[in-house]
């Protein structure tokens, strides 16, 4: 997250330099900071409402709830508000600011197609989740992903479309100035990308170590992947939420991905997932 802010900060300190012009960096930041705001307090809402979860209710979902009290109990955190959404492709995310806050969601699809071990693996990764604050994080990089564009947008619309005075800068620094402003955008989605690639590892070993049983998460991946349900969500924004992106076709005998599949991936692939849980077996 330091190299992350220390990339904005240069980032709007460049197009200031640039555009000769602080304020830039200035605005982006207000405006980052008021949508960090609304993102951190609201986005669980926002979220729940975008794929049309419903909250579980105890006496219907008694063996879910009891799943979740356990685990929540195995990883020291509160157990979260569950929520169920009307899908058949089995998938499940979690979201919420803090363990306080957090909600688990997951598919009628997985509830229906997976067995108790599974649906096991399955919580206790978003519960790794949860209590790795990887909502709140991926949050912050959301917002500071967001800031960059919106400041690069910013500054091409300015020096195209803005006085022509300033005869001072040289031109190669012009140029340099507009390579800056549309590298940085997607060179910022991409740290996003690999952020949430690193996190979908480390909460996948968390939730292992919760159940001390990787196999059950493992298998509940594979199942997952290859799964031929079409998903009903409609709203691809949210796809990098869940445990298997709903969108991606079978990938459990994809073991190696071209570099360029890779880096624009929010998840890395199911077989490399497998392969890192059955190795803890192997090694434990």
């Amino acid at each position: 997250m330091l190299g992350f802010f220390v990339f904005f900060i240069i980032f709007g300190y460049a197009l200031s330099i640039w555009l000769n012009d602080p304020s830039i960096l200035l605005i982006a930041v207000i405006v980052s900071v008021v949508q960090a705001f609304v993102s951190y307090f609201y986005s669980d809402k926002i979220t729940l409402m975008t794929v049309r979860a419903r909250e579980a209710k105890r006496e219907e979902y008694l063996e879910l709830h009891r799943l979740a009290e356990n685990l929540s109990i195995a990883a020291g955190l509160p157990k979260p508000k569950i929520y169920v959404i009307n899908d058949a492709s089995p998938n499940a995310f979690a979201t919420g600011r803090d363990p306080k806050n957090a909600c688990l969601v997951v598919s009628r699809g997985l509830l229906d197609k997976l067995n108790k071990v599974e649906l096991e693996g399955v919580v206790s990764h978003e519960l790794a989740h949860i209590g790795n604050y990887d909502i709140r994080l991926m949050t912050i990089v959301v917002v500071l992903v967001g800031a960059i564009a919106l400041a690069s947008d910013w500054s091409l619309r300015m020096r195209f479309w803005g006085s022509d005075d300033d005869n001072n800068s040289s031109g190669i620094w012009i140029l340099l100035g507009i390579a800056l402003a549309i590298l940085a955008p997607l060179s910022a989605t991409l740290v996003q990308l690999a952020i949430s690639r690193r996190r979908e590892y480390l909460a996948d070993a968390t939730g292992a170590l919760i159940t001390r049983y990787p196999e059950g998460l493992a298998s509940a991946l594979e199942k997952i992947s290859a799964d031929k349900s079409a998903t009903h969500l409609q709203n691809r924004a949210v796809s990098h939420l869940f445990i298997a992106d709903p969108y991606k076709a079978d990938r459990t005998k994809q073991v190696q991905q071209s570099w360029l599949q890779t880096v624009f991936s929010t998840h890395p692939p199911v077989a490399v997932r497998v392969a890192r849980l059955r190795a803890m077996i192997n090694n434990g």
